[in-house]
């Protein structure tokens, strides 16, 4: 089952998440799905919050999204990330163009 996953970071910023994503892929950022380290993602989306960076994904299951988890840990914090809550939630629908 799909499950959507939604981080609201404070203190986080644009630079923070850039930095994070070309240590994930190896320099070349997540431009696309095929960029991820990780098998299973569904959709991206981030952006700037009031309190500073949010992130929501789509992935096919828990279990992928706890796989990539295991490499997304350790380079947060690498990057200076402060510790984060995450909301997962399972996905009724998801409807891509």
């Amino acid at each position: 089952m799909a499950i959507i996953v939604t981080f609201d970071i404070p203190g986080a910023t644009q630079a923070m998440y850039e930095e994070a994503a070309d240590r994930l892929s190896g320099g070349h950022g997540l431009e696309s799905l095929a960029d991820w380290p990780a098998q299973g993602l569904i959709a991206h989306i981030t952006g700037p919050s009031p309190t500073g960076w949010f992130v929501t994904d789509v992935w096919e299951s828990e279990e992928a999204f706890e796989r990539f988890g295991e490499v997304l840990m350790p380079v947060l914090r690498a990057v200076g990330y402060p510790e984060f809550p995450a909301l997962v939630l399972p996905a009724h629908k998801v409807v891509l163009s």
